[in-house]
């Protein structure tokens, strides 16, 4: 493991039970991903990439093997000290915004901040300034159901910005959008990489793909360099 490692993953498995059989979703996996790399994870639905990000996050438990994040064992800890871990240095980005209805997109980016340590005080000016950031700040008192869907998806990228994370994990972030909205949101996780964020982005698409600096295809549970 290199000093200037955000991720590394070491025999990383997953196996499950149907029935009699047992399906192996993510199969001894090996990876090291250095800080502020942008990374994608290619590869179609069911071939383990969503099992491995939830790995990745402390969100799935593996069946074998460690996960190491910004130097840390991160399956050593208690379950507060893995909550705070998350709170404090991974962003999830996921395909749908799950954004609370009753809570404007001001609101909505604010939420992290009053778990753990920060307590949400003083982070309106955070939270208005990331909606600056990906071109919302006109619609910072909107609620999501006066958003459209790529809106919506903004908002909810904005808030996994909101406690600074080191590490985004973005599950199928542009999928079920339309090309410009697609090309906007990969534009914003660009900008977020340049400032020296980890994003790992997990897609079906090659066209995002193409847009990252490194990526890799899982298969069958297993990882590798993509070589097409």
């Amino acid at each position: 493991m290199t000093d200037d490692a955000m991720i590394v993953l070491k025999d990383l498995s997953k196996a499950y039970k149907v029935g009699p059989s047992t399906v192996r979703a993510v199969d001894s996996v090996d990876l090291e991903i250095p800080r502020g790399q942008l990374v994608s994870i290619v590869g179609h639905s069911g071939s383990g990439k969503t099992t491995l990000l939830s790995l990745m996050g402390g969100l799935t438990k593996p069946s074998s093997g460690r996960v190491i994040i910004d130097g840390t064992n991160i399956w050593t800890l208690a379950d507060k000290e893995m909550s705070t871990l998350r709170n404090e240095k991974i962003g999830f980005s996921f395909q749908f915004a799950s954004l609370l209805p009753t809570l404007s997109s001001l609101d909505n980016v604010r939420l992290p901040s009053t778990f753990g340590s920060r307590n949400g005080s003083g982070d309106i000016g955070r939270a208005a300034g990331l909606l600056k950031l990906v071109g919302l700040e006109d619609r910072m008192y909107s609620y999501p159901g006066q958003l459209s869907g790529g809106e919506q998806r903004r908002v909810a990228l904005a808030r996994t910005l909101m406690n600074e994370p080191k590490l985004i994990l973005a599950d199928e972030p542009t999928g079920d959008l339309d090309e410009d909205t697609e090309a906007d949101i990969l534009e914003i996780f660009k900008r977020i990489n340049s400032e020296g964020i980890t994003i790992i982005i997990a897609t079906h698409s090659r066209a995002v793909a193409s847009q990252t600096q490194r990526a890799l295809r899982m298969n069958r549970g297993h990882l590798a360099e993509d070589a097409d």
